[in-house]
């Protein structure tokens, strides 16, 4: 049965979809031994030889799903141009070839899933299933009700050169040390804007001191470590399916 290329890429664990065309276009893939350069190519897994990095993939029928509570300093990519220490550092005991489902900032820790099956990372990360993200934030200054209020009912910033404006957030403020003069504010949101979070917290003038996602949906890392992993059960993948 014939399928199109960057799905079966993304479903043998080389990237998600959406980078997979980027590997595609980029004549990163080799089908049959011919360098591939156009999106739109079917092929057949039993019949057809695909290679990326001259290494012939095949579809893992395996599939894995793994929470990882990212230390700050990893990059959440495969692999770096830049040669930084990425989150599959973090994952090397696992068999299986696995991507990031979305993305969580060098300087950001928390939870952070992984997956070889490229249908769940498309659906975790497609807007519309809009999966709930919880983060904890420290800033500088007092957090305020005025300012629960605008992150709650939305604040503009800036994405890919464009004024966007947020979606309703749940917003709670966790602690206000007015002699360290920081506060501590947790904020749910479902989408997945570049530096969301940070960038709402500047619309209210106040500075990410850290940043943590503590939740994605209802799975939490508050009982792993930084740096340590676990797989999903069955109940958690389907929660994140529903």
């Amino acid at each position: 049965m014939e399928e199109r290329l960057q799905k079966f890429l993304a479903e043998s664990g080389v990237a998600s979809r959406r980078k997979s065309e980027e590997l595609i276009l980029n004549g990163k893939v080799k089908v049959n031994g011919t360098t591939v350069t156009e999106l739109g190519i079917k092929i057949n897994p039993e019949n057809d030889i695909v290679e990326y990095n001259g290494k012939v993939i095949k579809k893992e029928n395996n599939k894995v799903y793994i929470l990882l509570n990212k230390p700050i300093g990893y990059v959440t990519t495969v692999k770096d141009q830049f040669k930084r220490d990425t989150v599959m550092d973090l994952v090397k005991g696992v068999k299986e070839r696995v991507v990031p489902v979305g993305r969580l900032d060098m300087y950001t820790s928390g939870a952070l899933l992984l997956s070889n099956d490229g249908e769940f990372v498309n659906k975790v990360t497609h807007p519309k299933h809009e999966i709930e993200k919880t983060y904890n934030a420290t800033v500088v200054g007092k957090i305020t009700k005025e300012d629960v209020e605008k992150l709650t009912n939305g604040v503009e910033i800036e994405d890919n050169g464009e004024i966007y404006k947020t979606k309703n957030a749940k917003v709670k403020i966790l602690k206000i040390d007015e002699i360290k003069n920081i506060s501590r504010v947790q904020i749910t949101i479902h989408e997945g804007k570049n530096r969301e979070v940070r960038k709402m917290c500047e619309a209210v003038g106040k500075k990410v001191l850290a940043l943590h996602r503590c939740k994605i949906g209802n799975i939490d890392v508050k009982d792993l470590a930084l740096g340590k992993w676990r797989y999903l059960n069955k109940k958690e993948i389907e929660e994140l399916l529903k």
